[in-house]
């Protein structure tokens, strides 16, 4: 019988996620595991809510990991704050905004988009101008739009909501670690992220956090949750409180990960960790435009983690993924939706963020290129 791990080569991820994996990670990956109800493993837990609160700069009680990627912490917050005809406004700019327009109608949702560009930023008067014009029990944007390259004003959309009994729901499943997250002084309302893009832990969790206010909505319901595996009225209590109530066994092994991987960041430093993903985004694009290569998105609007790259005219940009993967054993992904076929993906996650790897893909493009 073929065994089929032993074939797994190491490949370098620069793409949209999986970034690259500390190896600390992985050693943590491997311990021995615990119960789920276990004390000590319950030390844990509390160790992993106090360090995501200080990645998110926030004082939320209900700050934890969901069990499942980061689209499980999407459908967790859309799930626990919908009931059927809210009224939700989606600001979409890219992939993921279009996915939480998708769950919200599921759900049954009254949802309302307002639609920018791919490839540049959600504009802010147009906003201001329909939250005046209706209220909306939801505003929800992603924070970093991994299909495009873009950063979102999640901090001025803020500003507009400050003061309304409005939710305001962020994705920020690529920002969150690689660039500086304030969800409080934002007036982030519920955010939800992934373990495996700026965290480098191999995907499985997705952080969430609810606000007080986002809570109190929460326990208001009418109806009750209609998902049981995401409904935070019971995971509650199993991550809070000296006695757990068990809701489900959770990736003890995935915790342990995530545990490592926030504390190598907090080791590094916050704002060192930020400076660090800037710089390396900054060689890789003087690099990428000394191979007579552009980028998608405008300076003041691109996110140091994800690079779009425009593909050049009469370039197979299929064929380029291609030989990077098999002949250099690097990974970057393609475009999606409007930009299938126009842009290259370039990750510079976590992990990742390193001048070796920005060299070596550098050197792999202008080989391939020639």
């Amino acid at each position: 019988m073929e065994k089929l791990l032993d074939g797994i080569e190491e490949i370098l991820l620069m793409g949209p996620g999986p970034s690259c994996v500390h190896d600390k990670v992985y050693e943590a990956l491997g311990r021995k595991s615990l119960g789920h109800l276990d004390p000590y493993f319950i030390r844990i837990m509390d160790a992993i809510k106090a360090d995501l609160r200080t990645l998110l700069d926030t004082t939320n009680t209900l700050t934890i990991p969901i069990s499942g990627t980061g689209s499980s912490g999407m459908e967790a917050c859309f799930v626990n704050l919908i009931e059927k005809d809210d009224p939700v406004l989606i600001l979409i700019n890219g992939v993921f905004g279009m996915r939480m327009q998708d769950v919200a109608q599921r759900l049954g949702a009254h949802v309302e988009n307002l639609e920018f560009e791919w490839g540049t930023p959600v504009v802010v008067d147009p906003v201001k101008k329909k939250i005046a014009e209706k209220h909306y029990k939801i505003v929800a944007v992603v924070h970093a739009e991994t299909s495009t390259g873009v950063k979102n004003p999640v901090a001025e959309i803020g500003d507009l909501l400050d003061g309304s009994d409005t939710i305001y729901l962020v994705d920020a499943v690529t920002s969150l670690g690689g660039m500086p997250i304030a969800m409080d002084a934002w007036g982030i309302d519920a955010l939800y992220s992934g373990t495996q893009k700026c965290l480098s832990c191999p995907p499985g969790l997705a952080p969430l956090s609810f606000s007080d206010k986002a809570v109190a909505a929460l326990e208001a319901r009418k109806t009750k949750v209609p998902n049981w595996y995401l409904d935070l009225t019971m995971i509650m209590k199993y991550w809070k409180g000296a006695t757990r109530a068990y809701h489900h066994t959770a990736p003890i092994n995935m915790h342990y990960g995530l545990y490592q991987a926030l504390q190598l960041i907090l080791e590094e430093g916050l704002d060192n960790v930020y400076r660090r993903h800037r710089h390396y985004h900054d060689e890789l694009v003087a690099g990428l435009e000394g191979l007579g290569l552009s980028m998608l998105v405008a300076p003041g609007s691109r996110l140091p983690m994800l690079n779009s790259v425009n593909v050049p005219e009469g370039v197979d940009e299929a064929a380029v993924r291609s030989t990077l993967l098999r002949e250099y054993k690097i990974e970057i992904g393609a475009g999606l939706g409007p930009l299938a076929g126009k842009i290259w993906r370039v990750g510079l996650m976590g992990h990742t963020a390193r001048q070796e790897n920005v060299d070596r893909l550098l050197e792999a493009l202008k080989t391939i290129l020639a």
